[in-house]
């Protein structure tokens, strides 16, 4: 016999409150039950569009007890606080990427999940796109032999696209502009496929975009296995694009948006393409949380492993205004 659905509520109506809904329509293991915003027009549209209960207060949805989690979209400086909540609640957490601005909440909303036995997921989505596990299971085989280097560019155009006001292009919401708000998928992708980061290197600059956030961004990666790796995320292109390029000493891999993933081995000059189905990558992380919800198998990314995710991306900003290296370790206190 199945499971019933998962009954959630959502909070923080955002765009991306929208696409996660989306997403949870289009899987059957999910009833969206209620949803709460500070605003009361937001809240009242998204309850008709997804017919869902407009609460009128986060209180209380904590205390319907048919509400079994949270899909918790709220700016990054409250997820310590939204989801601590929850967690006393009894409620499971999926929170979208950076688990937090800072290492201290990230650990504090980590621990209060722990100590409450509930779920707490993290969305990185991209890490499950196709062309990804196909080359992640190359690494596996042996097939890439040592790694030695890897590029990566995730960009977009944003200019006008925007209102300035809102968090995620501020200092105080997210710190490191478009190195913390896109920047960390393709960090993430990088540990994933190249292992675990220790030390960036990292650049900001303000080029197009109005408003107090840098709008470029440049890593240069170190990872543990020895290899290096780079990063370039940008707000300020004329058009979206994303690019991922995996060098082994016995094979590469070359992934980017308008031609797909190609692979070449030692040996041969020509790069072949391999044809990856394009999967639903948010439906996925999002029934992965639900089956961890119901004791089957464990959330891809967790509070720790989040943690880590974020570690990243902050000593790449220290980096950056301090003009140094700087270790992750030091940005986790060890």
């Amino acid at each position: 016999m199945a499971d019933n659905p998962l009954r959630v509520a959502c909070i923080g109506m955002g765009w991306w409150s929208d696409v996660l809904a989306d997403a949870m329509k289009r899987s059957k293991q999910f009833e969206i039950a209620a949803c709460y915003t500070r605003s009361e027009e937001k809240r009242q549209a998204f309850a008709k569009k997804y017919g869902c209960r407009a609460a009128p207060s986060y209180d209380a949805i904590l205390n319907d007890r048919q509400v079994e989690a949270i899909i918790n979209t709220t700016p990054n400086n409250v997820h310590a606080e939204t989801t601590r909540a929850a967690a006393e609640a009894g409620k499971h957490v999926f929170l979208d990427k950076p688990i937090a601005n800072t290492i201290a909440d990230a650990r504090a909303l980590t621990g209060a999940c722990r100590r409450a036995r509930v779920v707490l997921a993290l969305g990185y989505q991209r890490r499950k796109e196709s062309h990804f596990r196909w080359i992640r299971k190359q690494i596996d085989d042996g097939v890439f032999g040592k790694l030695v280097n890897a590029e990566a560019n995730i960009s977009r155009d944003r200019l006008g696209q925007f209102e300035l006001g809102s968090w995620r292009y501020t200092a105080e919401g997210m710190p490191g502009g478009v190195m913390l708000q896109i920047g960390i998928h393709y960090t993430d992708v990088l540990e994933y496929l190249m292992g675990p980061i220790k030390a960036v290197r990292g650049s900001l600059a303000q080029l197009v975009l109005p408003g107090e956030n840098p709008d470029i961004a440049s890593l240069i990666l170190e990872h543990e296995n020895g290899a290096l790796s780079t990063l370039n995320a940008c707000y300020a292109s004329a058009s979206e694009y994303y690019l991922m390029n995996i060098y082994g000493k016995e094979a590469s891999a070359y992934y980017d948006l308008h031609q797909g993933l190609r692979y070449l081995k030692r040996g041969t000059n020509v790069a072949n393409p391999v044809p990856c189905a394009k999967n639903d990558t948010i439906r996925e992380e999002l029934e992965e949380f639900a089956e961890a919800v119901r004791g089957k198998g464990q959330p891809e990314m967790d509070g720790e492993k989040a943690t880590a995710s974020l570690a990243v991306l902050l000593a790449g900003i220290r980096s950056a205004r301090e003009g140094r290296r700087v270790e992750t370790a030091e940005i986790l206190g060890r």
